[in-house]
């Protein structure tokens, strides 16, 4: 049987520090998998014009933000890579005809945070792949197809980004959480339990408030590649749906594979 896919929405860099019921959920899932071979991560953090996957050897950790407490800046992830697998998969890519490459890339908070509570002993090879924001919901979604064509069954696929993601209002602060965080968050867990692909691949004039949730495209573009890379006609699981800092809904998903 393949491992899952996955969709993590990773927060503020603070969750390295305390995730709180998100981190729990993390951990929870971490324990409940069969241990990958490798990991595969698409983070929202890590954009190129063509996909690149990580071939270090030993990837550095990118502390990839500012003006954060120096606690943050001492945490390390210290996961091996995964080179010959980085290159198998980015010619598996080429031949479907993609402008794969690869190259040296460090793991981005998008990754190594969620990462540090789902595996937390680093011992997994992990290799970063990139996206690309300024192509849309169905050049990522073509993506997670290619992928699952040439992805190990024991290999983890992770799609790192979050399910609303409005920094606007997060700096602004306030009270209670705004309502088009849930209208939006119900209404992609519908479409996704419906598998309404069409409906998600149009989210921004179908999804209510969209352009509220994702003043630009990029958080939500890891679920793409998680969803596509999927079995279609699999199942579709909701490990944690709360809402951190008023405005990030925290959903973690899982989409079974062939």
């Amino acid at each position: 049987m393949s491992l899952p896919t996955l969709f993590v929405s990773h927060g503020s860099p603070m969750e390295a520090l305390d995730a709180g019921a998100a981190g729990d959920a993390w951990r929870t899932l971490g324990r409940a998998l069969p241990t990958p071979a490798a990991i595969v991560v698409v983070s929202a953090h890590f954009d190129t014009r063509v996909p690149l996957f990580g071939s270090a050897a030993r990837p550095a950790i990118i502390h990839d933000f500012y003006g954060f407490p120096e606690a943050l800046y001492r945490l390390d992830y210290p996961a091996p890579g995964a080179p010959v697998l980085a290159e198998r998969l980015a010619q598996g890519l080429r031949e479907q005809g993609w402008e794969a490459q690869t190259g040296e890339q460090g793991l981005d908070h998008g990754a190594w945070v969620p990462l540090r509570y789902l595996f937390p002993d680093a011992q997994i090879p992990v290799i970063p792949l990139s996206m690309s924001a300024a192509r849309g919901p169905e050049y990522h979604y073509a993506l997670g197809q290619a992928l699952a064509a040439v992805l190990p069954a024991d290999t983890l696929l992770i799609g790192s980004g979050s399910l609303t993601h409005n920094l606007g209002d997060f700096r602004r602060g306030g009270g209670a959480s705004p309502a088009y965080v849930g209208d939006f968050q119900q209404w992609i867990q519908a479409r996704l339990r419906e598998r309404d692909v069409d409906a998600l691949l149009d989210y921004r004039r179908q999804a209510p408030q969209a352009r509220q949730a994702h003043p630009t495209d990029e958080h939500l573009l890891p679920l793409f590649v998680a969803l596509g890379a999927a079995d279609p006609a699999g199942t579709f699981s909701i490990h944690h749906d709360g809402i951190a800092h008023r405005i990030l809904a925290m959903d973690l998903y899982g989409f079974s594979r062939h």
